[in-house]
């Protein structure tokens, strides 16, 4: 198996604690947010298998234990280093040794440097660069969908300059965590119409300032290796509004589109199980990339997906012929479905196949109830421009109108095929728009969320027939004269992230439209790239039993404004037939839903979105500053600063607040698919105990020298440098 972002960050945190403990017993203090990466990529136990005694949360009641040290290792937020600083101040930790997940404030690092009890007790400072989420072994998001509305919505200018700041220390963090110190290139549109044209250009420099600082501050980084130097690519949601609206048949973006499945700290699918009977049991199950059926199917063709299940589950059964009833028909999911709630010994199995099995026959039934198959065709056209014979589209607003007609079409994909269309047209009259919506029967509101598209550079409406269309050459131009599969033609459109990622690899990436921010020093060093690197080529002594170093060169690809599941799909397809390791890194995971949501959500109110930039100012609880009591038959001990204080009111050090996760109010689609219905019957599903084992594998960014906090250097809007 290659590398994992997941196992990455799992042994960054794990090794960190491992050193601090040192085979001496301590308590791991954590607050909300340092909670939620540290569950994201490690399991108690193997915290806990590590000599700590305790975990607990900084912001929580805790009892006083002074003969103990402890580890904090916190978020960097103003409200946090308050919580922190009336811990030391009443001495309930022996020693102290902190651990950032990211860079502090250098105001914050100053207040905890001016603090007499702080000298005393504060035994170590370091800063992990783990403040992001691993979803899969090469996919990562930051848990922010309010980074959508920040970036398009008119009236979020003010903050975005901050925003880019934190995605560009996120980010950078990122490649620490890799080990790379990448070459940085960024998509520039050509003949751009929306103000966030600028977006990836910006957020490009401030990576790669936040990248050059870090290996100022540190002489060992990168880290040495036999790979080439690895690629950053900044884009952003303007480069391809065809991929969030378009219908996938690959299991992953399928199920995601039509399935109920909730997607927050967690990704889970509700099933039942054993309805009807006393023993009825409604459970969430988690997809996670601990599920190998999962794994192994999410980026096949639905039909693929189906094809293996039940494959894999006739291979089972021929292994085990005592399970076959001889009367039983094991060619059918409903059929295997039954056989499975015999099978309580395999557990495991059992639930694995129950729901993916489920899962395959929730999406196969709304997509034979709502016409998907129909609508198919017409979208693939309106997505690259091309029919089935890779000639130009014709009657594609026939098609269309036909299907606006169909009543088993839901309100939802409506909206989609008609967004699809005036993008494919690259505008019409708005008079043509209203007709569409109506004759759709959809309310007349929809067309706030197809203007608002022109935020990202979508053209929906045009002044009249006498204005000029603009140059449409596609970004990535499709080639007609190659054949397309018959089993294909349902899914002949690609996302603009695998066009972009096949040329990269080819070093065949076109400057103009991707240019470095600081461009090579050899204008033929792209070419030698695509020819491929000695660095990188397997040596020809290396034996089977040896084991060989992994020197794939490493991609990573950057999607402002979130990322759709067809998007992460590419990366993995085309970094396993170019043999390089990409990481899609992303603010959240789109859906169609939450796409077109997020897009009506630009001419709302800002105040109803509910960032958490603009929240309140997170305080430190009360709790924390009281006075405590001295102990039965002991005087209370002294404190240099007398009795903690809390901060003053009002007073805001800059900092970040995290992500809260959810999602932010406005128009919203109809038609959502109703949740499943066909579940699996007479089934009891125990799931096996987590295994506890620990893994002491150490981080090979652990001992590298941390980030030294300075002050920025005094930047003018979005951040540039002052000549």
């Amino acid at each position: 198996m290659g590398v994992s972002i997941i196992q990455e960050q799992r042994d960054i945190i794990i090794h960190i604690i491992k050193a601090i403990t040192a085979g001496d017993w301590k308590v791991l203090v954590i607050d909300a947010t340092s909670k939620k990466i540290i569950d994201n990529a490690v399991k108690e136990d193997d915290i806990l298998n590590h000599n700590i005694a305790n975990i607990e949360r900084i912001e929580e009641r805790r009892e006083m234990n002074p003969t103990m040290d402890a580890i904090y290792l916190l978020s960097p937020q103003p409200h946090i280093v308050d919580c922190l600083l009336a811990d030391i101040e009443r001495r309930r930790y022996k020693q102290c040794f902190l651990v950032w997940t990211s860079v502090l404030d250098p105001q914050l690092r100053r207040r905890i440097d001016a603090s007499p009890a702080a000298k005393q007790q504060i035994a170590g400072f370091e800063t992990l660069s783990v403040d992001y989420f691993p979803r899969e072994s090469h996919l990562v998001t930051f848990r922010d969908p309010w980074s959508f509305p920040i970036l398009y919505h008119p009236s979020c200018n003010g903050l975005v300059k901050r925003h880019m700041q934190d995605l560009a220390q996120k980010i950078t963090g990122l490649c620490v965590s890799l080990g790379e110190y990448p070459k940085v290139r960024y998509y520039r549109p050509k003949n751009p119409i929306h103000e966030a044209s600028v977006l990836c250009s910006h957020l490009a420099r401030f990576i790669s300032e936040e990248l050059d600082e870090y290996a100022q501050y540190n002489p060992n980084f990168p880290p040495p290796s036999s790979r080439p130097q690895g690629i950053l690519v900044v884009t952003d949601r303007s480069m391809d509004l065809m991929a969030p609206l378009i219908h996938e048949f690959t299991y992953q973006a399928m199920a995601h589109d039509l399935l109920p499945i909730k997607d927050g700290d967690k990704t889970t699918f509700h099933m039942k199980f054993n309805e009807g009977t006393p023993e009825a049991e409604e459970k969430d199950i988690e997809l996670t990339d601990k599920d190998k059926v999962w794994v192994e199917n999410r980026h096949r063709h639905m039909k693929d997906t189906i094809d293996k299940l039940m494959g894999d589950f006739q291979k089972f059964l021929d292994q085990n012929p005592h399970f076959t009833n001889t009367n039983s028909d094991a060619t059918s999911i409903n059929a295997i479905k039954d056989m499975m709630a015999g099978l309580p010994q395999f557990t495991e199995m059992k639930e694995a196949y129950s729901l993916h099995i489920t899962m395959a026959q929730e999406c196969m039934n709304i997509f034979q109830h709502h016409k998907l198959a129909d609508m198919s065709p017409i979208e693939q056209s309106m997505a690259t421009g091309l029919d089935e014979d890779n000639r130009k589209a014709k009657n594609v607003l026939d098609a269309v109108v036909r299907l606006l007609d169909d009543e088993a079409v839901s309100q939802s994909d409506r909206l989609r095929l008609i967004i699809m269309y005036l993008l494919y047209r690259d505008g019409v009259i708005p008079e043509d728009v209203k007709r569409l919506l109506a004759h759709a029967s959809l309310p007349p509101q929809n067309g706030e969320i197809i203007s608002n598209l022109e935020q990202l550079g979508g053209r929906t409406t045009r002044g009249g027939l006498k204005e000029p269309k603009r140059d449409d050459t596609p970004l990535f131009p499709i080639d007609t004269k190659a054949p397309i599969p018959e089993d294909n033609y349902m899914s002949r459109f690609n996302p603009a992230v695998k066009h972009m990622l096949d040329n990269l690899c080819r070093g065949a990436l076109d400057q103009t439209s991707f240019p470095y921010v600081k461009p090579p020093l050899d204008p033929t060093e792209d070419m030698m790239i695509g020819q491929g690197s000695l660095r990188a080529a397997k040596p020809s002594w290396a034996g089977a039993g040896r084991r060989v170093a992994d020197n794939r060169q490493r991609i990573i690809v950057f999607m402002a404004g979130g990322a759709t599941f067809s998007e992460s799909r590419a990366c993995y397809e085309v970094g396993s037939a170019m043999n390089r390791d990409i990481f899609m890194a992303t603010s959240h995971m789109l859906t169609p839903q939450l796409f077109v949501r997020q897009v009506g959500d630009l001419s709302v109110d800002k105040r109803r979105l509910d960032i958490p930039m603009e929240r309140p100012t997170q305080t430190a609880p009360a709790h924390l500053f009281e006075r405590p009591g001295p102990p039965p038959g002991a005087s209370p001990a002294p404190s240099q600063g007398g009795a903690p204080r809390p901060p003053p009111g009002g007073q805001r050090v800059p900092g970040r607040p995290p992500p809260q996760g959810g999602l932010p109010p406005g128009p919203r689609m109809g038609g959502a698919p109703a949740p499943p219905t066909q579940q699996m019957a007479n089934m009891n599903i125990n799931p096996r105990p987590p295994n506890g084992a620990s893994d002491s594998r150490p981080s090979s960014s652990s001992d590298r020298p941390h980030k030294l906090e300075k002050e920025k250097k005094r930047r003018n809007f979005l951040g540039m440098k002052k000549s």
